[in-house]
Protein backbone atom coordinates (compact mmCIF):
# COMPACT_ATOMS: atom_id res chain seq x y z
CA UNK A 1 0.00 0.00 0.00
CA UNK A 2 1.69 3.72 -0.87
CA UNK A 3 -0.73 5.66 -1.03
CA UNK A 4 -0.56 9.33 -0.21
CA UNK A 5 -3.21 11.20 1.61
CA UNK A 6 -3.69 14.93 1.01
CA UNK A 7 -0.27 15.56 -0.78
CA UNK A 8 1.64 14.67 2.74
CA UNK A 9 0.14 11.17 4.81
CA UNK A 10 1.96 8.26 2.78
CA UNK A 11 -0.66 5.44 4.29
CA UNK A 12 2.01 2.42 4.91
CA UNK A 13 -0.51 -0.12 6.89
CA UNK A 14 -3.87 -0.68 8.41
CA UNK A 15 -3.42 -1.16 12.17
CA UNK A 16 -6.78 -1.25 13.07
CA UNK A 17 -10.80 -0.78 12.34
CA UNK A 18 -13.80 -0.30 14.39
CA UNK A 19 -17.26 0.03 13.13
CA UNK A 20 -16.76 3.36 11.38
CA UNK A 21 -13.67 3.89 10.39
CA UNK A 22 -10.33 2.51 9.37
CA UNK A 23 -6.58 3.37 11.12
CA UNK A 24 -3.78 3.42 9.25
CA UNK A 25 -0.12 3.99 10.12
CA UNK A 26 1.52 6.41 8.34
CA UNK A 27 4.12 9.17 7.14
CA UNK A 28 3.83 12.38 7.53
CA UNK A 29 6.04 13.65 4.77
CA UNK A 30 5.87 16.96 5.47
CA UNK A 31 7.40 16.91 9.31
CA UNK A 32 8.87 13.38 8.75
CA UNK A 33 6.96 11.03 11.55
CA UNK A 34 4.80 8.56 11.95
CA UNK A 35 0.93 9.01 12.79
CA UNK A 36 -2.05 7.33 12.93
CA UNK A 37 -4.83 8.54 10.39
CA UNK A 38 -9.00 7.69 11.06
CA UNK A 39 -10.44 7.03 8.02
CA UNK A 40 -13.89 7.07 7.64
CA UNK A 41 -15.64 4.24 5.55
CA UNK A 42 -16.62 4.64 2.31
CA UNK A 43 -20.08 3.66 3.19
CA UNK A 44 -20.57 5.82 5.58
CA UNK A 45 -19.55 9.19 3.52
CA UNK A 46 -22.93 9.94 2.02
CA UNK A 47 -24.48 10.09 5.15
CA UNK A 48 -24.39 13.71 6.73
CA UNK A 49 -25.39 12.68 10.26
CA UNK A 50 -22.40 10.35 10.53
CA UNK A 51 -19.77 12.79 8.35
CA UNK A 52 -20.69 15.82 11.03
CA UNK A 53 -20.57 12.84 14.14
CA UNK A 54 -16.85 12.19 12.46
CA UNK A 55 -16.26 15.54 12.30
CA UNK A 56 -17.43 16.55 16.23
CA UNK A 57 -14.87 13.23 17.10
CA UNK A 58 -12.34 14.98 16.02
CA UNK A 59 -13.18 18.72 17.51
CA UNK A 60 -13.33 17.21 20.60
CA UNK A 61 -10.56 14.86 20.71
CA UNK A 62 -8.13 17.64 19.57
CA UNK A 63 -9.78 20.12 22.23
CA UNK A 64 -8.34 17.21 24.82
CA UNK A 65 -4.72 17.34 25.89
CA UNK A 66 -3.46 14.85 28.40
CA UNK A 67 -0.57 12.73 28.44
CA UNK A 68 -2.51 9.67 28.11
CA UNK A 69 -5.05 10.74 25.52
CA UNK A 70 -3.37 10.74 22.21
CA UNK A 71 -3.36 14.10 20.13
CA UNK A 72 -4.90 15.22 17.22
CA UNK A 73 -2.50 16.78 14.38
CA UNK A 74 -4.77 17.00 11.64
CA UNK A 75 -8.70 16.68 9.97
CA UNK A 76 -9.90 16.88 6.78
CA UNK A 77 -11.08 15.73 3.89
CA UNK A 78 -9.58 14.65 0.14
CA UNK A 79 -12.35 13.82 -2.08
CA UNK A 80 -14.89 11.83 -0.54
CA UNK A 81 -12.13 10.38 2.00
CA UNK A 82 -12.77 12.13 5.79
CA UNK A 83 -9.84 12.05 8.45
CA UNK A 84 -8.40 12.27 11.56
CA UNK A 85 -4.46 12.04 12.15
CA UNK A 86 -3.10 11.54 15.25
CA UNK A 87 -0.51 10.63 17.65
CA UNK A 88 0.58 7.49 16.68
CA UNK A 89 1.11 5.26 19.48
CA UNK A 90 2.97 2.02 18.92
CA UNK A 91 2.03 -1.07 21.32
CA UNK A 92 -0.57 -4.13 22.08
CA UNK A 93 -3.76 -3.54 21.56
CA UNK A 94 -5.68 -2.73 25.54
CA UNK A 95 -7.62 -5.60 24.80
CA UNK A 96 -5.08 -8.02 24.13
CA UNK A 97 -3.24 -6.99 27.27
CA UNK A 98 -6.09 -7.27 29.21
CA UNK A 99 -7.08 -11.04 27.83
CA UNK A 100 -3.07 -12.11 28.28
CA UNK A 101 -2.79 -10.60 31.36
CA UNK A 102 -6.10 -10.44 32.90
CA UNK A 103 -8.25 -7.06 34.49
CA UNK A 104 -6.07 -3.97 35.26
CA UNK A 105 -5.59 -3.51 38.82
CA UNK A 106 -6.37 0.53 39.31
CA UNK A 107 -5.59 2.42 42.45
CA UNK A 108 -8.90 2.05 44.46
CA UNK A 109 -9.36 -1.71 43.92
Amino acid sequence: MSRVLAGRYELLEQIGEGGMAVVYKARCKLLNRYVAIKILKPEFTKDLKLVESFKKESQAAASLVHPNIVGVYDVGKEGNINYIVMELVEGKILSDIIREEGPLITKEQ
